[in-house]
């Protein structure tokens, strides 16, 4: 049976930070737009900030359309289930916020992320939970983790800054996204750290 949570406890702190992989969705408010549902994984890409926030690392690569969609209404969930041990989900519901490179508070977020920080990084998404809930994950199934995958961040490290933004640039829905929201802004703000 599903449970409602104030916050991030220390139980679901330590469930979040040991999957290896998690989900976001987001919307437009616009009823005939494109729903988002994108995977994230990266170790270390995710942090836990405090009991009702947490932050991870939008790289390049593909789209921009969760930027795009928080940007517009803040709306995110994000969703972790696991693959092994105790069959559980956990969903934080709440507002996001996409911190770009020359934002001040850029300096103090990167940090966060230690080593998983790389030259792709294109901005921050801050997720303020407004909701968080378990459930059960009976119907997942019971999968094996082998290992990280490293082709993105050797294909990125291998960018210089400046080739960056010249990717970000010539890429479909980057500075809008599918249905013609902001997005990415161009040209790519340079790294302030």
């Amino acid at each position: 049976m599903g449970k409602l949570y104030e916050h991030i406890d220390g139980r679901l702190r330590r469930f979040i930070e040991a999957q290896p992989l998690f989900f976001t969705a987001t919307a437009p408010l616009s009823g005939d737009g494109h729903v988002n549902l994108s995977p994230k994984g990266r170790a270390g890409t995710l942090v836990v900030i405090d009991e009702q926030t947490l932050a991870y690392l939008d790289f390049g690569g593909s789209g921009a359309e969760t930027i795009a969609h928080v940007r517009e209404n803040g709306r995110i969930t994000l969703m972790w289930c696991s693959f092994d041990g105790p069959p559980t989900i956990v969903r934080v519901h709440g507002e996001g916020e996409a911190v770009f490179r020359d934002d001040p508070r850029w300096g103090e977020l990167i940090p966060l992320f230690g080593a998983a920080d790389g030259p792709s990084a294109r901005a921050v998404i801050i997720v303020r939970a407004k909701r968080v809930s378990d459930s059960c994950g009976f119907a997942v199934p019971l999968m094996e983790y082998r290992d990280e995958r490293t082709l993105h961040a050797e294909y990125f490290g291998r960018k210089t800054d400046d080739e960056f933004a010249a990717y970000c640039e010539k890429k479909d829905y980057i500075g809008q996204s599918l249905d013609g929201l902001p997005a990415l802004p161009l040209p790519l703000p340079p790294r302030s750290v």
